[in-house]
């Protein structure tokens, strides 16, 4: 049973590594970055049911299976943030994306440089962490194509989940027509 689980566990996971960064590199609309999105999700449902398998097979590999359960949950949450789309839902989607690929190359270490070694534990996490923040950062500081700003005409203060609906407190203080530190009316009712 090992040597069939074995091939497959190695083929979707050579896959899912190639495909990641591609699809990271792509522009990011509908065409060949969904297309290469759908195919990583399906490569990481097959790679984490073998590394299951072969965690049941092996118990001395019970760590695969966890690193698999992980990886598999930031893909199907990041898939499901994209496919919802709530209010902010690119930067959450690129860090879950992108950190299921930061399990993939943990694994991919842990596996060939041993379980001991500290170095396949730590360094995908210390090298893709501050790029995948810089990148949900700049997501979530710039809208992105088709999305348009209302309220103050700035990320800050408008609408980047392109709903047409400004934050809720700055809509809920206009309406309200409340006054600022300065005593100024501020809202609907200032004149």
């Amino acid at each position: 049973m090992w040597t069939a689980v074995l091939p497959i566990h190695i083929a979707s996971g050579t896959l899912a590594l190639l495909a990641g960064p591609v699809a990271l590199l792509l522009p990011k609309r509908r065409g060949w970055h969904t297309r290469l999105g759908a195919c990583y999700v399906v490569l990481v449902g097959v790679l984490s049911a073998s590394a299951v398998g072969l965690a049941v097979m092996r118990p001395g590999l019970w760590w695969l299976g966890l690193v698999a359960g992980a990886t598999l949950a930031a893909v199907l949450a990041g898939r499901e943030v994209r496919r919802r789309r709530p209010p902010g839902w690119l930067p959450l989607h690129i860090s879950l994306m992108c950190g299921s690929y930061v399990s993939l190359t943990t694994a991919l270490f842990v596996v060939n440089l041993g379980f001991g070694s500290v170095l396949a534990w730590t360094l995908p996490t210390v090298v893709g962490a501050p790029l995948i923040a810089r990148r949900a950062y700049r997501a979530a500081a710039r809208p992105s194509p088709g999305q348009r700003l209302v309220g103050g005409g700035d990320p800050q203060h408008g609408d980047l989940a392109g709903r047409g609906e400004p934050d809720q407190e700055r809509q809920r203080v206009l309406a309200a027509g409340e006054r600022d530190e300065g005593g100024d009316a501020v809202g609907l009712g200032a004149a």
